[in-house]
């Protein structure tokens, strides 16, 4: 807990309590475990306990489920006296534990690669990235160069002066800079016509490019924090690594143009990884005609890693960005969560987040429905919405008003800022989104989800005189289950090749703590941010490419489908609980969900058995799906021969097994090649059910690293087929590895 924060919490406890502040610590009361009919009753008999001894107002945590405590503001003689009641076990004080703020590093382990595969402590890396986003902000300590020794001879970018921007804005860490508007311009005017903040340059007014590229390499930054959530030392997944940015996106929109101008200089400045945090919207367009395709089809050419995101639409068949070449990145929960309690007064307590970060004083406000608030000639129903000018302020004059959303893209800020314009004290937005949005609110606002939602109506229809009370917001580590797929990442089946199974991996993309540009957010008392927390799949692919710039760090020799294949056989399938990952909605997610699994990057270092495929194997994959040698032009500048009869895409060396149609009997071939120090032998394990499914050989014995077999699965179906996806794994073993393929299959017909 930062000082500022702890100060606050203690202003707190002295206001509500009229106590002196420097006497009183955080204090956890331990109870162990308890026979309570629910958290409620907890919740109430902590309460109970917390006003007898004179600190009605103090708690901050209740711990309901596993065990009973809580955590409050006491004087060590509040301590004491709690101590004694027969039902206490112990009481101690609460001490502070470091994290990472990008604490998604730490959740996926990369603090220990090291120890765990022989390597340097400090991995020290000349690999680049380029990042294709918004820009970046240079003053950031993010991009601080210390320690880091010349530029890599081989790159051949530039640094491009500009508006608020001069060639001494790079550095040893931020390498390369360019822009790119033009195509932008061509469609939406002159950028000065437009009305909004903005640099003609590689400069950062958005936040989003100033976050995606520190998360990937950001130096080490101490003392980080969103206003005390989160604290600890920020860190890219490769603080060596160098950037390279290319700023393509303005105001969120990303002109094809500009992009393909983007992907043409990165490839040709020498990066070896490219991260794009953006794609078009669903239905992604065919290979051909989709610039990401196009462009990371030469970056795979050249051997350059691209990593982009697969979208946050939420819904089946809404992934994009899904050519075989590019590594799409889903996003999932990391174990750590920013809740911001309401307290009812019936004394129940309901969970809902926010960025609430100032004390709550104590006091219980007023409930009001934003429906029966409506201003003079305004329905209850768009009322209901808390949008501008709909609310009548002599209503919701010192209340807390509770909202609902029209839509799920709407601003949740501007619905705060008509609440305090009215003069309300605060908000309550019903959000199906709760835990994925964190914004900066002008009043103290809190997003509950629909379970919450019930238990609120059915407390005000209840109550006339009901009233509320938000906490401040706390930070919550070791959440379980963890990760867990984030309702918004966009999901398969690939519409363009359906034997490919996309997303490939999933990796954290909620609730992110990186880099921020200090010009596109505010806090509610005006001051410029420096760090922001953000969700979307946006923030899940800075790590995949993250982590595919350690692999290259460590094998600077791989090409893109090994350091591919060697991320998604190692991926994992189970949260922190050991059971399998499950969706948002307590569903077990499948391969169209996560792809291959949750990134694992130990594991990812060494991965045992490869699945390798070049250029040639690219082609004949886009001869099988159709493609003609005219289109097959917009790739390749050599000449193109097709097979005939062309090579099924279901049998293409990919490190995942998707069949779009079985309609009988089908075989499915893959060759791997051994890494390892040899000789190694590998034992199969096949799973799957709904198909008739069988693997030769089952055993495979390899006498030396880079020895290659071929190994063929043979589906079939049974007469009970009821014509849908069938989800397994194949996964090859022995003592040292793991390398599991997810399997889907779609059973068109007995």
């Amino acid at each position: 807990m930062k000082a500022a924060r702890l100060l606050g919490l203690l202003l707190l406890v002295t206001l509500a309590l009229g106590h002196g502040a420097d006497d009183r610590k955080h204090y956890i009361v331990y109870m162990g475990q308890h026979s309570h009919p629910s958290s409620q009753s907890v919740i109430s008999a902590n309460h109970e306990m917390l006003t007898y001894n004179g600190a009605k107002e103090a708690a901050i945590h209740h711990y309901t489920k596993s065990f009973r405590g809580f955590s409050a503001m006491l004087t060590p003689d509040q301590a004491t006296r709690l101590s004694e009641n027969e039902a206490v076990i112990s009481v101690f004080e609460s001490r502070m534990n470091q994290l990472h703020t990008t604490k998604s590093w730490r959740f996926l382990g990369v603090d220990s690669i090291p120890q765990y595969n022989k390597l340097p402590m400090d991995i020290k890396s000349d690999v680049i990235v380029g990042v294709i986003d918004t820009g970046f902000w240079p003053e950031s300590e993010s991009f601080d160069d210390y320690g880091l020794g010349p530029v890599p001879i081989k790159f051949k970018g530039e640094c491009v002066p500009g508006q608020k921007f001069t060639q001494s804005n790079c550095n040893r860490k931020i390498i390369g800079a360019r822009y790119y508007s033009k195509g932008f311009e061509a469609i939406n005017g002159p950028l000065e016509n437009l009305n909004r903040t903005f640099f003609r340059s590689a400069r950062d007014t958005d936040g989003h490019g100033t976050h995606t590229s520190s998360t990937i390499a950001g130096s080490k930054v101490s003392n980080v924090s969103l206003h005390g959530l989160a604290s600890g030392i920020a860190t890219g997944g490769v603080p060596s690594a160098r950037l390279s940015i290319y700023k393509a996106c303005w105001f969120n929109d990303c002109e094809d143009a500009d992009l393909l101008a983007a992907l043409d200089d990165a490839i040709h400045d020498g990066v070896d990884v490219i991260s794009m945090s953006l794609g078009p919207f669903p239905p992604q367009p065919v290979y051909f005609e989709d610039v990401i395709s196009i462009g990371s089809f030469h970056a795979f050419e050249k051997g350059i890693v691209v990593c982009a995101s697969a979208g946050n639409s939420f819904l089946p068949s809404t992934a994009i960005n899904v050519a075989p070449w590019i590594l799409t990145v889903g996003a999932s929960t990391i174990d750590r969560e920013f809740p911001s309690y309401v307290l009812l007064g019936n004394m129940k307590q309901l969970k809902g987040f926010g960025v609430n970060t100032t004390p709550d004083l104590g006091k219980q406000y007023s409930l009001l429905s934003g429906g029966v608030a409506a201003a003079s000639g305004v329905p209850s129903r768009n009322a209901s919405f808390c949008k501008k000018n709909t609310l009548d302020s002599n209503l919701i004059k010192g209340k807390i008003v509770v909202c609902k959303l029209e839509t799920l893209t709407e601003d949740r800020k501007e619905k705060a800022i008509a609440i305090k314009e009215g003069g309300g004290a605060g908000m309550i937005l019903v959000d199906p989104l709760a835990k994925y949005v964190l914004f900066q609110p002008v009043i103290r606002s809190v997003l509950i989800g629909q379970e919450e939602a019930q238990e609120l109506q059915l407390y005000m229809n209840t109550n006339k005189n009901s009233t509320a009370r938000i906490y401040q917001t706390v930070t919550h580590v070791g959440i379980k289950p963890a990760p867990v797929m984030a309702i918004f990442s966009s999901k398969g089946p690939n519409i363009i090749t359906p034997d490919i199974i996309k997303p490939d991996i999933t990796a954290p993309g909620v609730n992110i703590l990186a880099a921020w540009s200090p010009l596109a957010t505010e806090d509610t008392a005006g001051n410029n941010l420096n760090y922001n927390i953000i969700s979307g799949t946006s923030m899940s692919c800075p790590h995949v490419a993250g982590v595919a710039a350690l692999l290259k760090s460590v094998h600077p020799n791989w090409s893109p489908a090994m350091i591919k294949s060697a991320i998604m056989t190692t991926a994992v399938t189970t949260d922190n609980t050991r059971n399998l990952i499950k969706n948002d909605d307590s569903t077990y997610a499948t391969p169209f969900d996560y792809g291959s699994g949750h990134i694992n990057p130990g594991a990812a270092v060494n991965p045992g058995l490869i699945y390798d495929f070049d250029t040639n194997d690219l082609i004949n994959f886009l001869c099988s799906s159709g493609a003609t040698l005219s289109q097959l032009k917009n790739l390749t500048t050599t000449p193109v021969y097709c097979k005939n009869p062309p090579i099924a895409s279901y049998n293409f060396n990919y490190p995942s097994i998707g069949v779009a149609n079985l309609t009988g009997n089908l075989s499915v071939y893959r060759t791997v090649t051994f890494i390892g120090e040899g000789p190694a032998v590998f034992y199969s394990k096949l799973e799957i059910t709904g198909v008739k499914a069988s693997v030769y050989p089952n055993v495979m014995r390899f006498g030396k690293s880079g020895e290659k077999m071929t190994y063929r699965i043979d589906f079939g179906t049974y007469k009970s087929s009821n014509g849908s996806f069938e989800f397994g794994s194949l996964t090859w073993m022995n003592n040292i590895y793991r390398v599991r393929s997810p399997i889907a299959v779609n059973v068109v017909s007995a």
